[in-house]
């Protein structure tokens, strides 16, 4: 069974390098989007309110040969009054299809007495391309036009756009709609793309009780992407100690089917997260599930915080609390 398992992911792969110029949307999935919204969503940059580096890893289907794996390097922050900027780098393997991404996003808030949301836009250089073992395949033709074709990569500018905000400091909400405009830049065509229109849409909600040092937040991430299977994460965050500690659990629905677990935690101006998938379909049985690592600096956050620090995040709280208990 595991041979023809095999058989099956190979020859989806193959038949990717030859029917698509564009690859999947793959790196639009994370298990930690909504703890770092600016993971998939450019209206989330600058919002965080200080100055955050983010190095994330994921390995989905893990000890299955040729699976997906991303590595992610951002940084955002803010740099003039309700100005966010923000740089992001990623890698993505999946299988012999490589896609490297760079790409540079501006923020605009608005505040209102109840409501923060915040518009974003980004500008992204992406290139897709084959691994350099692929023509000393055996099942490859070396001569294949095709074949090298894909290994020069196919590059292109892509733009996407996002909105990111709160309302009355509890629920949460965002859209997000990458490579809403692709062009391909190369000799044989600088034409707009034609490609599914995707998205990102999240709602949640911020719960927390008096006496209790505790915030619950259930959030929904419903995702349309391109060749990524229509599925929704379902999630339910528990945040302790000042966010010092925090876990929770994820279900996700169509797709996968996932179901898993998240757990973090602060050390000063340091944060680590840490997400695990396992599919309810058969192919479980076949890797290890999907694992998730993701290291966040604050630059501009003090590792101790002060008195007056403290007395204000309390301060902040009690009008959400009021307004709960009302």
């Amino acid at each position: 069974m595991r041979h023809i398992i095999l058989t099956f992911v190979l020859t989806c792969m193959v038949s990717t390098v030859f029917s698509q110029v564009r690859y999947f949307d793959e790196r639009y999935i994370s298990t930690l989007s909504f703890l770092n919204p600016v993971l998939v969503n450019p209206g989330a940059t600058g919002t965080a309110g200080t100055h955050q580096v983010i190095v994330n890893y994921k390995n989905k289907w893990a000890s299955f040969p040729g699976t997906p794996k991303t590595f992610l390097v951002s940084y955002d922050g803010p740099v003039a009054d309700r100005l966010g900027l923000g740089v992001m780098f990623i890698s993505d393997t999946n299988g012999s299809l490589e896609t490297s991404k760079v790409q540079g996003s501006l923020s605009y808030t608005i505040d209102s007495p109840t409501n923060q949301i915040s518009g974003g836009l980004s500008g992204e250089y992406i290139k897709h391309d084959l691994s350099g073992d692929v023509p000393t395949h055996r099942y490859i033709d070396q001569g294949d036009g095709i074949i090298s074709e894909r290994l020069l990569g196919n590059g292109f500018f892509d733009v996407s756009v996002g909105f990111q905000g709160t309302y009355n400091g509890q629920v949460t909400y965002g859209v997000a709609l990458p490579s809403i405009v692709s062009s391909r830049l190369d000799d044989n065509s600088n034409d707009m793309i034609d490609r599914e229109l995707g998205y990102i849409v999240n709602i949640g909600y911020k719960y927390s009780k008096a006496g209790l040092d505790a915030v619950f937040e259930p959030s929904l991430f419903v995702k349309k992407l391109n060749y990524v299977p229509f599925h929704a994460d379902i999630n339910l965050l528990g945040r302790f100690v000042d966010d010092k500690f925090r876990g929770g659990i994820t279900y996700t629905i169509k797709g996968d089917e996932r179901v898993g677990f998240i757990l973090g935690m602060d050390f000063n101006a340091m944060s680590i997260n840490y997400g695990y998938n396992a599919s309810r379909h058969e192919f479980q049985t076949y890797n290890n599930g999907s694992h998730e690592f993701s290291l966040k600096f604050d630059i501009g956050r003090g590792g101790n915080d002060t008195e007056e620090d403290v007395m204000e995040m309390k301060q902040m709280r009690e009008p959400m609390i009021e307004t709960i208990n009302n």
